[in-house]
């Protein structure tokens, strides 16, 4: 046993699907709502860290409802995951703590002036393989995340992110691609300097 660390589980109340060598700690919730809740799905090695929070919403109301978290990803502590509108999470993500990950929301231009009244809305969020979503970061609806990419602690992302990319800020801004021997060639902006000039004007004017 590793102090801080949660133990190895084989069930664990509200997951659907488990697994080999899991982490859950015991003060993890999964919270479901609706006529028909979602599916939650755990890979081998995803480790959930303390107070996390995942909440599942009904299929009856969005076919893409739905938590899929893939092997050796780590949520870190008070971590928020919603599945209303979908969440697919790839494999070696890193999710920092108190980090939110909001696939639903309300409507607030439409409607009764009393927010609560107003339908629902939902986006699947998608987090590719390799990312990591710093601490206090949140990710609204329909937001996909790009393999290897990096959000900053604390940014506020509404538009997605790009594979290698690191943004920041609240709202979330593309500061820079990651670099490094580690990182794929063609994504080296000294190898290819180029076609990352041109993907950087490209995403520069979308976030403008």
């Amino acid at each position: 046993m590793l102090l801080g660390v949660p133990d190895f589980t084989q069930s664990h109340a509200g997951v659907d699907v488990l697994g080999a060598d899991c982490r859950i700690d015991p003060t993890v919730s999964v919270m479901r709502f609706g006529q028909r809740a979602g599916v939650l799905c755990l890979a081998d090695g995803v480790s959930l860290y303390a107070h996390t929070r995942l909440v599942l919403g009904d299929v009856v109301a969005d076919p893409c409802v739905g938590i899929r978290i893939g092997a050796r990803t780590i949520v870190n502590v008070g971590g928020y995951l919603s599945g209303e509108g979908g969440l697919e999470i790839g494999e070696d993500v890193l999710i920092g703590p108190h980090a939110k990950l909001l696939s639903a929301g309300h409507a607030i231009d439409e409607g009764d002036a009393i927010i609560a009244r107003n339908r629902i809305t939902r986006a699947k969020i998608t987090i590719e393989d390799g990312a990591w979503i710093g601490a206090g970061a949140i990710v609204l609806e329909g937001v996909t995340i790009g393999c290897g990419a990096v959000v900053a602690a604390g940014a506020l992302v509404r538009q997605d992110v790009p594979a290698g990319m690191v943004a920041a800020g609240m709202p979330a801004r593309l500061v820079r691609a990651r670099r490094g021997e580690a990182w794929p060639q063609h994504h080296q902006p000294e190898q290819a300097a180029t076609g990352l000039r041109r993907v950087w004007s490209t995403v520069k004017g979308i976030w403008r």
